[in-house]
């Protein structure tokens, strides 16, 4: 089973990915394909964001029944 990467982890490997492309010791071939990874990592941060923006939403729809429990 392949373990999810936290938001975090993703934009430190999207960090690495950048810093990969902009030292220009890549060839074309292997630029593109860091590329590529990139992209897809930038649509996993992209994704957890949204989700985590749907659940504030229900949470602030639901205001007025969120209730603290002392633990």
């Amino acid at each position: 089973m392949e373990r999810t990467n936290s938001f975090e982890e993703n934009m430190q490997n999207l960090e690495n990915i950048v810093q990969e492309l902009e030292k220009g010791e890549l060839n074309l071939e292997d630029s593109i394909k860091k590329f590529e990874e990139g992209i897809e990592i930038s649509k996993k941060c992209n994704e957890i964001l949204e989700n985590a923006e749907k659940k504030i939403t229900i949470l602030i729809k639901k205001e007025d029944e969120i209730t603290e429990e002392n633990m």
